[in-house]
This record gives C-alpha cells, structure tokens and sequence, in this order.
C-alpha cells in the first residue's frame, strides 16, 4: 500500500484547508486511518482517526471542533477538513494506515506511512 497526501499549503489564522490521502493498492476498506502531524523541533503527534466503515472517529483535543475527518473508500481517499487554523497548526501532516477495526491514536497502531504534506498558517 502506498499513500499520497496532498492539500497543504500557506494559509492565514482562521482560514481553512482540506487535506487528501490517497491510497494505491488494494483493500483500502480494511484500514482505519489515522492523521498525525510533526511540527519543528517537536514530536509527531495525533491528530484525527476514522475507522473503515466511517463509523467511528477520534480527535486530539487541540484540534476537536475544528477538523473533521471523512473517507471516500469507493476513491481510496482519506480526507481532514481543518477550519478556524491557528498558527500552532502549522506542522508536516502524514496520513497512515492501520489494521484496526477501530481508530487509535497510537503510532503503533499503523503499518503504512505517507510522506507528509506542509501546511504552514501565518498570523
């Protein structure tokens, strides 16, 4: 399986941006799907987790009420709706994939990685 995110950019306090991760390959259905994001100097940290049939889903506080997670599994795609960014936001945001019925927020609890997009919020 191979992840494709993409959607990030440079954007103001308060705007918003929709990140995508796409995925090759087969059995997309089978994985929960998790965002995590790093920003500089600091350790990559949880952001967002859906579980295969959409059924569920998780949040870190920090973004809760703000971003919305959402699949497509008929597309392969993961998406992150973020509004109301904040300048803390600014971060590399991976996707990844997990053979958990269910979302986690645990690194560990997923096998394959994307190669991160930039979204940079200004103040």
């Amino acid at each position: 399986v191979q992840l494709q995110a993409s959607g990030g950019g440079l954007v103001q306090a308060g705007g918003s941006l929709r990140l995508s991760c796409e995925a090759s390959g087969h059995s997309f259905s089978r994985y929960a799907v998790g965002w995590f994001r790093q920003a500089p100097g600091k350790e990559r940290e949880f952001v967002a987790s859906i579980s295969r049939t959409s059924g569920s889903t998780i949040y870190a506080d920090s973004v809760k009420g703000r971003f919305t997670i959402s699949r497509d599994n008929a597309k392969n795609t993961v998406y992150l709706q973020m509004n109301s960014l904040k300048p803390e936001d600014t971060a590399v945001y991976y996707c990844a994939l997990g053979s958990s019925i269910y979302p986690h927020t645990g690194e560990a609890s997923y096998d394959y990685w994307g190669q991160g997009t930039q979204v940079t919020v200004s103040s």
